[in-house]
């Protein structure tokens, strides 16, 4: 069967991408086949399309590492043909085909059958930055922030991991200050449910291994003097999450947060991340999410716009959400 995708090929060190026919004999090993509806583009989409980050390892590669879609055929017993999936991270866009294709092949433990509530549009509205968000919201819980703490903060809150963690936080009741580099986004943030916009340059600059405590915990994609500082700002037996580089994959932060005010630092891997912790990020998405929020934060392109979307989002002008549809 013939059907379209992305196809990215590497001449030297340029990474080029190209929409293409492919057939069925091009897809790689794997015991379900699923029929893509839609994708999405990420921060980390945005490296593998554009050849700026090492991301993809195998050429050539169908990048794009989100999907949903039904399946179609499975030589597994936990999946059958019209079951809705989604699948996040792994292998996709590095050394297994990804989700920029009408088609694709992967293996079942790869998969996670979407809750009734969500459709594929929406699985991928939300993709991986809202997967990620969600991992980083039940961090914070695991920790004991709840909303009788204090505020939460939330780095480069414009962005896709950024948006959906201020919806989720808001729901929740936290009392939410988001954080901004595009301040002209203020109202945006305080329709998702922000209450506060701290801009940026407040917290990218280095500053001190200590100050005074603003928040109860903090969910940062950034990286770098932000993380520091936000580390530094955070009150007693605060938890901070970490999910992104943004600024820099450098922590130029002290110990003093750590050793003095007992914060905790929660790494979160939304990239192999196993089954069962999957399920329930979906699961609390299902029930934690406003959706109608969501569809403030989006903007829906056909497989010919990702390479435009990708070098944009890397540069900071992607508002929210970018949904792919794959046969647009």
């Amino acid at each position: 069967m013939t059907f379209n995708g992305l196809w990215a090929t590497k001449t030297g060190d340029a990474v080029s991408v190209a929409l293409v026919g492919l057939e069925d004999d091009q897809l790689m090993d794997g015991d379900v086949t699923v029929a893509v509806d839609y994708s999405t583009v990420n921060y980390k989409d945005g490296l593998a399309v554009t050849g700026r980050g090492a991301i993809i390892r195998k050429f050539p590669l169908i990048p794009g590492i989100d999907l949903a879609g039904t399946v179609e055929s499975s030589r597994n017993p936990g999946f059958k043909p019209g079951d809705r999936v989604v699948l996040n991270g792994f292998e996709l866009s590095m050394t297994h085909h990804g989700g920029y294709a009408q088609r694709a092949r992967v293996p079942a433990e790869w998969l996670v059958k979407l809750p009734d509530t969500i459709s594929a549009k929406e699985a991928m509205a939300i993709g991986t930055a809202g997967y990620t968000a969600m991992l980083s919201v039940l961090a914070l819980e695991h920790g004991g922030i709840t909303p009788d703490r204090g505020p939460v903060l939330v780095t480069g809150a414009s962005g896709g991991v950024g948006s959906i963690s201020v919806a989720l936080l808001s729901k929740l009741g936290y009392r939410v200050i988001a954080s901004t580099g595009r301040l002209q986004e203020a109202d945006y943030l305080k329709r998702l449910g922000a209450t506060e916009i701290l801009d940026r340059a407040t917290l990218s600059a280095p500053g001190a291994p200590i100050a005074a405590p603003k928040w109860a915990g903090a969910i940062d994609s950034c990286g770098g003097h932000t993380l520091a500082n936000v580390l530094a700002q955070t009150d007693y037996r605060g938890t901070v999450t970490a999910c992104g580089l943004a600024d820099s994959m450098e922590l130029p932060a002290a110990m003093h947060p750590f050793i003095l005010r007992n914060v905790t630092l929660a790494g979160i891997d939304s990239v192999n991340a196993p089954q069962s912790v999957r399920q329930i990020a979906w699961s609390r998405l299902a029930t934690d999410l406003d959706l109608g929020k969501l569809e403030t934060t989006l903007q829906e392109i056909g497989l010919a716009d990702v390479t435009r979307v990708a070098a944009d989002i890397l540069e900071g002008k992607v508002r929210g959400r970018t949904l792919v549809d794959v046969n647009r």
